[in-house]
């Protein structure tokens, strides 16, 4: 009964937003009057169809594709017609007070219709989002962008100039729809010859074994002086019920394993010092720590930074990038660089190189995405390789970081 009250609530709802497109296609011939009706109509059709068959079947036997674009579809097409109808519901109200202004003075110089001004500003309204997030779902969810920075590191070894690293974050393997193009990413890796590659956490969503269709894709890899990485908030499992914390642990335990297996050291809350041609490199990593309460605390920066105090440059893997302002900065002074990402710039947003850097999630973290310094501190907050829940981007896309290191003054 309840599902049948769904139905009935999602048609009643496409009828109400579709007054608006009757009011535009008022004066359109008859082929096309109908040619609107049936593409608005597929959509209401799609959902009950999409609705009816995820209650009656194991959603967990369809074909991962198909249900990931069922269920994005359906998403944009609902979220668009929203927005139609609260400027609806707005010429509604207009309405109600036109016909009582009409009853109580017998005016009727006003228009109590349906106006087709703001039936079109709707309809614009709710194609903005349909338009650029279908766009965002079918272009750009393997658009890899390469991001060149050159940082500046005060009283940098002669020996270090010139090191390039290259960061990873965000793989959300589990979000993957298609493997080739991942590869892609791992090709334009290695032509950047980079001497590290930093990867700076969430691997899976929530389970070791969404890795397992990607382990010849990671794996190839390749750096000259290793590959380091540390655990996101989602690699511990936190958001999945689990039958028993054993279970939890053994996840766990497994993704650490195919870090291992993927030729990636894992750094939990601890260091590797490096010689790079007699000059001493500290890789620092830090499981995941955030000021936002919503988010684990599980890093141990003094237990990380432990008998590293004689290196000349130290570089610090932390998956939040709230880390920087709430522990790095104040307290940790000889860190030169510190590599974040979680963000993932939340996939939408705009930016014009020169011009325009905007996202909501600005409104979250102060540190989103790219290149932030503070004395001679820096942070890079990576926009993410993969991407988690909308399976696309809109204007942020992608990120291979390609970050030289050059020195100081």
């Amino acid at each position: 009964m309840r599902l049948f009250i769904w139905i009935f609530v999602i048609l009643l709802f496409d009828w109400y937003v579709f007054q608006a497109f009757k009011i535009i296609i008022q004066g359109w011939t008859a082929p096309f009057k109908i040619g609107v009706q049936i593409l608005y109509w597929l959509a209401p059709l799609i959902a009950i169809t999409f609705l009816l068959f995820s209650n009656f079947t194991d959603t967990g036997t369809w074909n991962k594709n198909v249900y990931v674009f069922l269920r994005t579809f359906v998403f944009i097409s609902y979220f668009s017609k929203f927005l139609i109808a609260g400027v609806l519901l707005i010429d509604d109200f207009r309405r109600l007070l036109t016909w009582g202004y009409q009853a109580l003075s017998a005016d009727n110089r006003f228009d109590a219709g349906r106006s087709k001004f703001l039936s079109q500003v709707a309809l614009f309204l709710g194609s903005v989002p349909f338009v650029s997030l279908t766009y965002g779902l079918l272009r750009n969810p393997y658009r890899y962008t390469v991001f060149r920075e050159k940082l500046a590191i005060k009283n940098l070894p002669d020996a270090l100039a010139g090191l390039r690293i290259i960061q990873i974050s965000d793989i959300h393997s589990g979000s993957f729809t298609f493997k080739e193009p991942v590869r892609e990413a791992i090709s334009l890796i290695n032509q950047l010859k980079p001497d590290l590659v930093f990867f700076t956490g969430d691997l899976v969503n929530n389970k070791a074994d969404e890795m397992d269709d990607f382990m010849d894709v990671f794996d190839k890899i390749e750096s000259r002086l290793g590959i380091y990485s540390i655990l996101g908030n989602h690699d511990y499992g936190d958001y999945v019920q689990w039958p028993s914390e054993q279970h939890k642990r053994d996840n766990l335990d497994k993704l650490k394993g195919i870090h291992r297996a993927l030729g990636w050291d894992l750094l939990t809350n601890e260091n590797r010092v490096l010689e790079v041609n007699g000059a001493k490199l500290a890789v620092i990593g830090v499981e995941n720590y955030s000021t936002h309460l919503r988010f684990p605390k599980y890093g141990d920066l003094k237990k990380a930074t432990e008998g590293i105090e004689g290196a000349d440059l130290k570089l610090l893997l932390s998956h939040d990038p709230s880390h920087w302002n709430g522990q790095v900065l104040p307290d940790y002074k000889d860190i030169a660089v510190t590599f974040s990402g979680h963000t993932h710039g939340m996939q939408f947003g705009i930016e014009i190189p020169g011009y325009i850097k905007w996202s909501p999630i600005q409104y979250v973290y102060k540190q989103w995405a790219g290149v932030y310094q503070s004395g001679d501190q820096y942070l890079y907050v990576n926009r993410g390789l993969g991407f988690l829940g909308y399976p696309g981007r809109v204007g942020i896309l992608p990120e291979i970081t390609c970050l030289d290191l050059v020195k100081g003054s």
